[in-house]
């Protein structure tokens, strides 16, 4: 019965009874959303160079042309 209480309290402790944080705001929002597209640029960007082009090409055709 006692582990009980303790579990409990921890839980609410955990959960927000002490002030936590509940989620992020709209400025973490914005950021996360400002580096997802940077993110997301440079990786069109290496994606269709013209090496990696290449590279996936030669990959792509060496699967295709494994015997079955």
């Amino acid at each position: 019965m006692r582990m009980r209480g303790r579990a409990r309290g921890l839980v609410r402790g955990a959960v927000g009874a002490g002030g936590g944080d509940a989620g992020m705001t709209t400025s973490e929002y914005a950021m996360g959303t400002i580096a997802a597209c940077g993110f997301a640029a440079v990786l069109y960007k290496v994606v269709t160079s013209d090496m990696v082009s290449s590279a996936l090409a030669a990959v792509v055709g060496r699967a295709l042309d494994v015997p079955f």
